[in-house]
């Protein structure tokens, strides 16, 4: 009886130990010390999902943890987006990010249930797949001074194809319509592989995308290429003259990707993820990978520089989106 009473009497100081004995978040606690889950917003198969899958295989040998990559597709990407932006601000949720499905969207929705700049933590930018501009072999134009000539005269307007609204080849399209001073009809798609089946066909003439799914129609001579739309030609297009060759300057556009997780995920885990991620990007064998998906790779040396870029590009679409009044219905 005389032990049980000394028990009692202790627990209370035991008690209040125990928080000393917890390591505190960012404060000597190891991370990751279980496995990271990465949302992908977009179904299993794609650019996004190779890209994402290719990143994560790699930091998870350099973290010596597993990464879990859960596609959660829907809404244009708001769905996965979102799943991340309410997650646990502890860094075991991350989102592979990209400019169609994280920024344009948040441009064209009417609702978005997340603020892209103060609901998330950027970690860091991985690289750019810059758009190439196409047409169907029908289209008279080889050139895009030559297409802006035929855009201002076609009669009924020429068309673009792009893989849905609000994604990066819609807001290209209506960024050629604008800057060719010239109405443009936007036709679009459920994805990729059906715009590209319909101007193969020629039954829409203009198409706007990253290279790599326009690379063998490009080849075969299903689609003529017009230009890069980027300062730099791509090393597996070399013969395709970029748009500010052309004198279009300000026709610029890729599909990039970035890693981010919820706003207020501590710095030091935030920190953690884009060493990893940028000792990812400086392997021979990832660089060989993301090549063959046509993405550039070009790491941001901080996160910071990461959330700077967010902010440009945001403001640059933002007066395109306005300028052509895009919206998702």
């Amino acid at each position: 009886m005389k032990n049980r009473r000394t028990v009692l009497r202790l627990a209370p100081a035991l008690a209040a130990l125990v928080p000393l004995c917890r390591p505190a978040i960012g404060q000597g606690s190891r991370f990751p010390d279980r496995p990271i889950r990465v949302i992908i917003p977009f179904a299993a198969g794609g650019s996004n999902d190779i890209v994402g899958r290719v990143l994560t295989e790699s930091m998870g040998a350099r973290l010596g943890q597993t990464f879990v990559v859960e596609n959660r597709g829907g809404a244009g990407g708001i769905l996965g987006n979102e799943t991340v932006a309410r997650a646990p601000k502890d860094g075991y949720t991350i989102l592979l990010g990209g400019s169609g499905s994280f920024l344009i969207s948040s441009l064209v929705q009417p609702r978005v249930p997340y603020d892209i700049i103060n609901d998330f933590a950027p970690i860091g930018f991985v690289g750019n797949a810059p758009n190439v501009i196409t047409v169907s072999p029908g289209v008279e134009a080889r050139s895009m001074g030559e297409l802006r000539d035929l855009a201002r005269r076609a009669r009924p307007p020429l068309s673009y194809a792009s893989p849905g609204v609000g994604t990066t080849g819609h807001v290209l399209g209506a960024l050629l319509a604008l800057t060719f001073e010239a109405e443009m009809e936007h036709v679009p798609y459920r994805g990729t592989g059906p715009a590209i089946t319909d101007v193969l066909a020629g039954r829409v003439q203009i198409l706007t995308n990253a290279a790599a799914p326009l690379r063998p129609h490009i080849a075969s001579g299903g689609l003529r290429a017009i230009a890069v739309a980027a300062p730099r030609r791509l090393s597996f297009l070399p013969e395709v003259p970029t748009t500010v060759e052309q004198g279009f300057n300000d026709v610029l556009s890729s599909t990039w990707y970035g890693l981010l997780a919820p706003a207020g995920t501590p710095a030091d885990r935030v920190a953690a993820l884009h060493q990893a991620l940028n000792a990812t990007l400086a392997d021979e064998s990832v660089k060989q990978r993301l090549a063959e998906e046509g993405v550039e790779i070009e790491a941001s040396p901080t996160p910071q520089d990461f959330s700077r870029f967010i902010e440009r590009d945001r403001q640059r679409w933002q007066q395109v989106v306005t300028r052509a009044n895009i919206r998702a219905e």
